[in-house]
């Protein structure tokens, strides 16, 4: 392995078998390099796996390890098996803060978070969220309470409507900062 911060690889077969794509940066689109990925390996760094080219469609979020069955993977979360892009995840040391509002446009109720949230429900009495301001770090959002559920990387940038992003009809219940530890 070389002496990367970030190095990912996809196998075209379970158990790290047959053709693989070696990755250390983002990868808008893999469908060149592969026709699927069955496992991967994280040797280094966190990830973020796309169903979709350009980083669009469901997301998961990767750290370090061996997956050897992607399809396995749906009983930790992941609800696709058809890998298309890549992102990774830059270390963030120091605070973490985010704004959630109720609707979209920062409309609404609004907090602000410098910690994971399980559920906003029961922290802030807030049924929705449907547009953030990230300040600093990184974040994974869940659409269900205790980290569950489709998921959405959030890196630092203001997020007038999650139903523009590709996100329609989905609304996310509980926050998680993407830490060394994640």
């Amino acid at each position: 392995m070389a002496d990367n911060l970030f190095q990912i690889t996809f196998y075209e077969e379970k158990n790290f078998q047959g053709r693989s794509y070696e990755c250390m940066s983002d990868c808008s689109d893999m469908s060149s390099y592969m026709s699927r990925c069955q496992s991967c390996r994280v040797e280094s760094g966190s990830f973020m796996l796309y169903e979709r080219s350009n980083y669009m469609g469901q997301q998961f979020f990767m750290r370090r390890g061996e997956y050897n069955d992607m399809h396995r993977m749906q009983s930790m979360g992941m609800m696709f098996d058809n890998i298309r892009s890549c992102r990774m995840i830059p270390f963030h040391r120091g605070q973490f803060r985010m704004k959630i509002y109720e609707s979209e446009n920062f409309g609404g109720q609004s907090n602000e978070m410098m910690d994971d949230c399980d559920n906003i429900q029961d922290r802030y009495r807030m049924s929705d969220c449907q547009s953030c301001n990230v300040m600093d770090g990184h974040w994974l959002m869940y659409e269900q309470p205790h980290y569950k559920g489709r998921m959405m990387y959030m890196r630092p940038g203001e997020y007038r409507s999650f139903r523009d992003m590709g996100m329609s009809g989905q609304r996310f219940m509980s926050m998680r900062r993407i830490t060394d530890m994640c």
